[in-house]
């Protein structure tokens, strides 16, 4: 059964970063889901405010710095530092590493 409900999409500078729902809809969408994934409100704003990538949003909100991440990995900062700035989307293998290192899941980078 499809009810239309009101959604109110918040932007910033023209672009839609998050979009309100009522809050009967949420509980039938998230209820649904079996596994969640779950991201600190600061990781969030980092990400979506701020602009910065999810691997850069994460290792701020850890207080990590480039060069702990980089010696978790095995390479250097400097290539650390190129794979966080990249804008492509990182290989699986990558996000896993990266993931591990941050103590965080594979999915709470791919958010």
């Amino acid at each position: 059964m499809n009810i239309p409900t009101e959604h109110q999409i918040i932007q910033k500078d023209g672009k839609p970063l998050f979009v309100l729902v009522p809050y009967d809809e949420y509980v039938r969408t998230t209820a649904r889901s079996e596994s969640k994934t779950y991201l600190p409100h600061a990781v969030v704003e980092k990400a979506a405010v701020e602009g910065k990538s999810m691997v850069k949003a994460w290792r701020e909100h850890k207080k990590m710095s480039q060069a702990d991440i980089a010696g978790r990995l095995g390479i250097t900062q400097a290539a650390y530092s190129q794979l966080e700035k990249s804008q492509d989307r990182m290989r699986g293998s990558t996000l896993r590493r990266i993931a591990a290192a941050l103590g965080i899941t594979e999915a709470q980078l791919e958010m």
